[in-house]
């Protein structure tokens, strides 16, 4: 029998990473918040890799960290390798990771969840969202346990993960169940269906895991981490600790083989598994049969904590058998004498059309109620996070009755991964990389506090005190330029012995401090060596940082910066919501179509839809100019 069991502002479906974000930002900006959870052990599971970050992924969780969100912090305290990857290219692609203790971070998450004021966490898996009709309009207005329990609540926020009609695939075993053996949400979906939400079958997977004690790591390569390691969040004030070494390792012929040899039990190939998976994300099997012409494949061993001897593999995402798992695992150098503790194995769960949703990530039909993570059709724990944190932030605006915070792709990758999901859908799980922005010089992860924080400072997720910080580094990064611009050295034995050291011509006629560090390979320790001593330890590491970048790379950081005030100048021009395509008659019929569905919020949005051509844009443009 149902009943009543309390009354909330907004209720939370989902303690993962993006339930987290979206729990923790809406308690904070004072709403009373309910979080769900199907069990409490789940609370931020890392189900796949061990670790936070990586290419694309680190610049989400950076900027994340700048509007006062929790994932970074977290990552620090449970960090025990990190690693800045991409440091052979230039600073645009630089991504930080963290290889994390997996229990150690679902301990510091789940107790920050506990002692968040505002919040309540609670074990209860959600079966009914209730939704109210008035004026013309659908409201949500309650959702409903397992158990019967009615709790009211003005917004919601679905954030599922793989758990919404969760089915785990091993070879030919095809279970109902959500990731690690916990079960799967298999009522919710139908409701959200009957509210008239279009759901899609996506698909992922996660390797197996083995025991350290039976790994030959001579026969590996070592991956250590960096020396001093970075803390990835902003306020993190001591280094990280670098704990444990990664290794790798490589498949070879004989694993290939035994792939081959089965792939007619493959679920991928066979056509039990009906779901699309991650087109950057592959099993090996897939591997094997995309790239046939690659003789090995690397395959990444991490540490699961430090208290397990748990390994991840990562690279061996499978949903072969468990018996074929076995044999193709000890063909690897190193893993002959392996034991699998846990099978690799592939899941299907229902999702969202995110083209449903604007880009507040409230559902464009139903008022109040909000999608985040894999629910949306993305991928991953940082594009999950991030999604959340929007959410949560949206949903406790709207209910104040304040502006929402709309973060578009000329601000971040945040911007650009909520916007291609909102404006171009995804037709399978989004993954966040780097070739994803057009402005990777200007949205680099180093930089994302100066691009952030007034966003978070205007919601009241980032104190005046952090903001001031933020805005006296770069006041003094701006100082530190001019100064370097108007500081010229005249010729010297000591300028002329530093340039020969580069390989460089010498500047006979002298020259100023910035243009030195234009040179290639020149660094600002290398200019400070030309000053009076201690100068190069009065500024901080990171002013240092920011100081070089933005010298080195001027030219290509001013001509990104005049397409993206190209863009912003698109994005200006604000399209009426209750406009009328068919009444464009200068408009083709598809864009009609598919301009009536997205419903973008302006110019720029308009002409990043699929289906809608710079004719159809210009013909919008003049229309709306003469309304």
């Amino acid at each position: 029998m149902d009943f009543e069991a309390g009354i909330y502002d907004i209720a939370v479906i989902g303690a993962g990473h993006a339930g987290i974000e979206a729990s923790l930002a809406a308690a904070r900006m004072g709403m009373k918040t309910i979080c769900f959870t199907i069990n409490l052990d789940s609370v931020g599971n890392l189900p796949c890799n061990p670790n936070i970050g990586g290419t694309g992924k680190g610049h989400l969780v950076r900027e994340l960290d700048a509007l006062g969100g929790e994932m970074a912090k977290c990552a620090d305290k449970a960090c025990i390798q990190f690693r800045l990857l991409n440091r052979g290219k230039g600073p645009a692609v630089h991504s930080p990771r963290a290889q994390t203790d997996r229990r150690k971070y679902q301990e510091l998450m789940k107790h920050t969840l506990e002692r968040q004021e505002n919040l309540t966490l609670r074990q209860a898996e959600i079966v009914d969202i209730g939704v109210e009709s008035s004026s013309g309009q659908s409201q949500v207005s309650f959702v409903k346990t397992h158990t019967g329990a009615i709790f009211r609540c003005k917004a919601v926020i679905v954030c599922t993960g793989t758990y919404l009609a969760g089915c785990t695939i091993i070879g030919e075993v095809i279970a109902e169940g959500g990731p690690d053996g916990m079960f799967a949400a298999t009522k919710l979906g139908g409701k959200l269906s009957e509210l008239g939400l279009n759901l899609r079958r996506f698909k992922t997977g996660t390797p197996p895991r083995i025991n350290a004690r039976d790994v030959d790591f001579s026969k590996m390569e070592k991956q250590q981490g960096d020396k001093p390691p970075p803390p990835f969040s902003f306020e993190t004030d001591e280094p990280v600790v670098n704990s444990v070494e990664c290794h790798l390792t490589y498949t070879n012929k004989k694993t290939h083989d035994i792939i081959r040899k089965n792939l007619h039990r493959s679920p991928m190939h066979s056509g039990a598994i009906e779901g699309t998976g991650a087109r950057y994300c592959p099993s090996i099997e897939d591997k094997i049969v995309r790239f046939a012409d690659k003789e090995r494949h690397q395959i990444f061993l991490e540490p699961m904590g430090q208290n397990t001897e748990e390994i991840y593999l990562q690279g061996f995402s499978s949903s072969m058998p468990e018996e074929v798992q076995l044999e193709m695992i000890r063909t690897v150098p190193g893993l002959e004498n392996v034991e699998i503790m846990r099978p690799a194995y592939a899941i299907e769960y229902d999702c969202v059309d995110p083209l449903e949703l604007s880009p507040t990530l409230e559902h464009k039909q139903i008022s109040g109620l909000y999608g985040a993570g894999q629910f949306n059709g993305s991928s991953g724990y940082e594009e999950a996070a991030v999604q959340g944190f929007v959410a949560g932030v949206n949903a406790a605006l709207k209910l104040n009755g304040e502006e929402s915070l709309v973060i578009s792709r000329n601000d971040g990758y945040i911007g650009t991964l909520i916007d291609d999901l909102v404006t171009k859908g995804t037709n399978e799980p989004y993954r966040m990389m780097t070739s994803r922005t057009e402005y990777r010089l200007l949205h680099r992860q180093d930089n994302a506090d100066i691009r952030m924080s007034h966003f978070g400072n205007r919601v009241g997720l980032i104190s005046n005190e952090r903001h001031k910080r933020v805005l006296d580094k770069y006041k003094a990064v701006e100082d530190e330029i001019k100064r370097l611009e108007s500081t010229f050295l005249p010729p010297s034995k000591a300028l002329k012995n530093l340039l020969d050291s580069h390989d460089m011509p010498n500047a006979e006629n002298g020259i100023s401090l910035a243009s030195l560090l234009r040179r290639p390979k020149m660094t600002y320790y290398d200019i400070a060596t030309l000053e009076p001593l201690g100068r190069q330890n009065s500024l901080s590491s990171e002013i240092r940082e920011q100081v070089e970048i933005s010298i080195k790379y001027s030219g290509y950081i001013e001509r990104q910066q005049r397409q993206l005030d190209e863009l912003k100048r698109m994005e200006s021009h604000k399209i009426p919501t209750d406009i009328d395509y068919e009444l464009v008659k200068t408009l083709r019929i598809e864009a009609r179509q598919k301009l009536n569905a997205i419903r973008p919020q302006n110019l720029g949005q308009a002409t990043r839809i699929s289906g809608v051509s710079p004719a159809d844009a210009a013909a919008l443009m003049i229309y709306l100019k003469s309304i």
